[in-house]
């Protein structure tokens, strides 16, 4: 498989991020967690399971994800109370990297090395084009940051309802964006690929 990274842009657009291959996060997750980087495997796997916002990520403490069936969280960016199904994939991740570590229920998951606030966002940008470029995950990092992931939940999302316009609505709601083609340009879908839709009907 190329490593070469899917262009997000649609002529004339630009975007701060790209997108990372869904097969290719995973495999990200699985060698960071043998290599026992536990915070960034759960902080990936969270992002791919959930599409939250990097600010929604950090701000989750350990109680909210612990036993539960659901993520249930006030949007910081929008206000939105979102409830969010843990899959069992991610169920089961949270509960091999907790049987891991030292940690206060009620903590944040992601505390900084001095265990007083979140790690930041910025942190997370920096970290996330580290780890794919010592992982050789993408040739090209410049364009890979925290949002990167939550694209990738979007395209795998749109790729498992066969990228139908059915979908894209979904995903709409879902980012909560103000029409489809904002979420059209947010995912870098080409406008080839919606020909394609209507092609394979």
């Amino acid at each position: 498989m190329s490593h070469k990274i899917l262009n997000m842009s649609l002529v004339g657009q630009k975007t701060k991020s790209d997108f990372i291959e869904w097969e290719k996060l995973q495999s990200l997750t699985q060698k960071l967690e043998r290599d026992n980087d536990w915070k960034f495997t759960l902080l990936i796997t969270i992002g791919m399971f959930s599409g939250l916002r990097i600010s929604d990520i950090l701000s989750l403490h350990w109680n909210d994800l612990l036993d539960k069936t659901n993520i249930e969280i006030t949007e910081k960016k929008t206000g939105k109370q979102r409830k969010i199904l843990v899959n069992q994939h991610l169920q089961e991740t949270v509960i091999r990297i907790s049987t891991k570590i030292r940690f206060n229920p009620e903590q944040p998951i992601f505390l900084n090395r001095f265990g007083k606030k979140p790690i930041s966002p910025q942190y997370v940008n920096w970290k996330l084009k580290e780890l794919v470029k010592k992982y050789q995950v993408v040739k090209d990092t410049t364009k890979i940051k925290s949002h990167s992931i939550r694209k990738s939940f979007g395209r795998r999302v749109w790729e498992n309802s066969e990228r139908s316009e059915k979908g894209l609505i979904m995903l709409n709601e879902i980012f909560n964006h103000s029409s489809i083609k904002t979420t059209k340009i947010y995912l870098g879908i080409r406008e080839s690929e919606i020909r394609d839709v209507y092609q394979n009907l």
